[in-house]
């Protein structure tokens, strides 16, 4: 809010009044819009390291992005194996689909091991 204030011209005098009176009313909470960013991106298909980028651009506070990344219990290998299957409605033919999919994963803030999973064979069951 701070950036975005400044840049419409606002005095850094009233936008720190302005913030330390919301924050005493209980009314901005940089712990709580962390929270709710990690969850809003991950639902939307996103990995970590795309919103530990997203809400440092932000200006939120490293300890409170760790913070708001690791108290959400989120399956980041089940995550990418969503976002995978959503966009490419299966796994890949070949090498060339497996570096393309792949590429998309990492653009999506998935780190290798989560892609390595989403993009591994589905295992036969045909010796049940």
């Amino acid at each position: 809010m701070e950036r975005k204030l400044g840049a419409k011209g606002v005095g850094q005098d009233e936008v720190a009044g302005a913030l330390d009176g919301l924050a005493a009313d209980g009314l901005q909470n940089d712990q709580r819009f962390a929270d709710a960013y990690v969850r809003q991106r991950a639902d939307a298909g996103f990995g970590p390291r795309r919103i530990i980028q997203e809400l440092r651009q932000r200006g939120v506070d490293p300890a409170l992005i760790t913070q708001a990344i690791g108290s959400h219990a989120l399956e980041w290998d089940a995550l990418a194996a969503q976002a995978q299957l959503k966009k490419f409605r299966g796994q890949p033919r070949d090498a060339a689909d497996r570096a393309r999919q792949s590429r998309f994963l990492e653009y999506r803030g998935f780190a290798s091991t989560q892609i390595r999973h989403a993009l591994r064979p589905v295992a036969d069951d045909e010796d049940i």
